[in-house]
């Protein structure tokens, strides 16, 4: 079996095929990888190469979503620039569908609230991002904005850009976001002055900061949780 074809199995076993005749459920995470990439290399179909890439991520598409154009290239034979570049991007619209689907209808409640309305955008980034969620009177999402972007270890946060959005989105409230690649989710010094410095700020504009989260890969610190706010 590793060394067929695609075009070499059943026409039922094909992705492509399968994808039309059964939908998009009826298909494994290497199937569907397999129509993304569209072929494979000297004796392993796509589905093949896509297997080995999947168990290189130990089966985890999160974990696939960490790695880059260069890493993908140079870990696998028959992974060029321009197949990478093809995973990294529908992996990243399938990041951007999810946190669509839940912005419309949110209402920030909780810390869990913001968790899954950033977890898609920031869980299995490899580098840092700053967000900030505008919010109205009653706590409904007005807007989602990214603040920054940074390195591996650490990203900068403008305070008088993230209060100018608030502001030009006439917000009651605001939550601030950002995620910490390496997984420990304890605050840096830096994270706890702009945390309260953006507190501050806010109370003399009448916009009151709700929370502060920082994302891991699966989980969370919340600075209202912990009462820091």
């Amino acid at each position: 079996m590793d060394n067929l074809r695609i075009c070499d199995l059943a026409e039922s076993d094909r992705p492509r095929e399968k994808l039309l005749q059964k939908g998009t459920a009826a298909l494994s995470d290497a199937e569907l990888l397999a129509i993304v990439i569209g072929s494979g290399c000297y004796g392993l179909s796509a589905v093949e190469l896509s297997r080995r890439i999947l168990s290189f991520t130990r089966n985890n598409i999160r974990e696939l979503g960490r790695l880059d154009a260069a890493s993908l290239s140079s870990s696998f034979k028959g992974i060029g620039t321009v197949k990478a570049l093809t995973i990294i991007a529908a992996l990243e619209l399938g990041r951007r569908r999810a946190a669509a689907d839940i912005l419309p209808k949110k209402k920030i409640m909780s810390s869990n609230d913001i968790f899954q309305t950033f977890q898609f955008l920031l869980s299995d980034l490899p580098y840092e991002e700053f967000w900030m969620l505008s919010l109205s009177r009653s706590n409904k999402i007005i807007r989602k904005v990214k603040i920054g972007q940074g390195g591996v270890t650490e990203t900068s946060a403008d305070i008088k850009l993230i209060l100018r959005e608030a502001i030009n989105d006439l917000a009651s409230g605001l939550v601030l976001c950002h995620n910490h690649p390496s997984d420990n989710l304890h605050p840096s010094r830096q994270d706890d002055f702009l945390t309260e410095r953006v507190r501050q700020a806010g109370k003399l504009l009448d916009i009151s900061l709700l929370d502060h989260l920082i994302i891991g890969d699966n989980s969370y610190y919340s600075y209202a949780d912990e009462g820091r706010l």
